[in-house]
């Protein structure tokens, strides 16, 4: 059997199991509603929590960037040394948080990777949430560390491996999500930051989808509960409406992530104009209260009125809203033709999400309006009247 055959074969299966993805194509900017093959649709399915990813002022900043700095890095910061865009940026980062030190990543996905194979080797030991993102759990492969996996927001289950195991390792890292992408839920922050000093353990929270929504002035959920975690993993394309991730924590560690983390020492630097977006963007995430309130408001609205439809809408605090189905082809049924009656809501299925429980995932924004939020509500009401 040849290779081409071998490929089409992979994608056969691939279908036949309702997991064949096939993106659709956008036209202009990001925002509440945004153009599918000419058509105007709401957009409910975007990390654009804050809906800053058009904004005027972060635009400008990137215009002004591209006059002064060019477009390209051109190299490693290894090789080429740090552009003045790219340190003001890891500052404006570290200050925001106030950690010691930042460092810049391409990508979440870079960063997760780069830093936990970074921080931990053989003889090593890594705890980790079954359902942290799958950058975290590529991290803790690659480290060559022992990985030791706790069930979901079960401390107990930490606790019990931690005793079982921490002994026996040269140096332990604890890993979480802060608020877990698919399921809108928290992790216990305060427990686990409790059992990761008392084991001697580094504590990382990756907190992608918190940043920018929970926490005083948009820091997060550590500092919503006062836990100072070791490691604070960021990302930029989310409610910074940017791209790219970093990394704030001492700087002994930031120093070493920066000579060890293999996504950093052999990847050319983001753009410039983004990490000058990126301190224009902190700016309007700092003050964005308001905004907060109305995407949290949007949330809770959208969450009471899919429950009164009879939809399975867990419980939860945040903006990411799981509708559960359960199977991948009705999952993705119920996707198109919510698309058909002009809402936009992605489908989940595995492996993203564990099998038998595939889902609809519904992401307003600060900038929807309360209109846009019925009409959403109304598209499902639609779906439900209509079995």
């Amino acid at each position: 059997m040849g290779f081409q055959t071998q490929i089409r074969d992979a994608l056969f299966e691939l279908e036949a199991a309702g997991l064949l993805r096939q993106p659709l194509r956008i036209s202009g900017p990001q925002g509440p509603e945004i153009q599918i093959n000419g058509r105007p649709v709401l957009c409910f399915c975007s990390n654009n929590y804050l809906g800053l990813a058009n904004h005027p002022a972060i635009a400008a900043a990137a215009e002004a960037s591209l006059r002064t700095d060019g477009v390209g890095a051109a190299a490693s910061r290894l090789i080429t040394g740090t552009m003045d865009a790219h340190r003001e940026a890891e500052l404006a980062l570290a200050e925001f948080l106030g950690a010691p030190s930042a460092v810049l990543f391409s990508n979440g996905y870079a960063a997760n990777v780069g830093t936990v194979q970074a921080l931990l080797g053989p003889g090593d030991a890594v705890f980790s949430d079954a359902l942290n993102h799958a950058s975290l759990i590529d991290g803790c492969r690659l480290s060559r560390a022992e990985v030791h996996v706790y069930s979901h927001r079960d401390v107990q289950h930490l606790q019990s491996l931690l005793a079982t195991h921490r002994s026996r390792a040269k140096r332990a890292v604890v890993i979480t999500d802060s608020l877990f992408s698919m399921d809108g839920v928290t992790a216990p922050l305060r427990e686990i930051a409790a059992l990761a000093e008392s084991f001697e353990a580094g504590l990382l929270v990756d907190e992608a989808h918190a940043l920018g929504v929970l926490g005083p002035s948009g820091r997060g959920l550590a500092a919503q509960e006062g836990v100072e975690p070791d490691l604070l993993v960021g990302t930029l394309g989310k409610s910074f409406g940017v791209a790219g991730a970093f990394v704030a924590a001492s700087n002994e560690t930031v120093s070493l992530i920066r000579n060890r983390a293999r996504s950093f020492v052999y990847s050319t630097a983001p753009p410039p104009m983004l990490a000058r977006a990126t301190v224009a963007a902190l700016e309007l995430v700092r003050d964005a209260n308001d905004a907060r309130r109305a995407l949290l408001a949007h949330a809770d609205n959208l969450r009471m009125g899919l429950r009164e439809l009879g939809f399975d809408v867990p419980n939860g605090r945040s903006q990411i809203l799981p509708v559960l189905i359960g199977e991948n082809d009705r999952t993705m049924q119920l996707s198109a033709k919510l698309l058909d009656r002009g809402v936009f809501v992605q489908g989940i299925r595995p492996p993203t999400v564990p099998e038998g429980t595939a889902r609809l995932r519904l992401t307003p924004m600060a900038t929807h309006r309360p209109d846009q939020i019925e009409q959403a509500i109304a598209a499902f009401a639609s779906l439900a009247h209509a079995e």
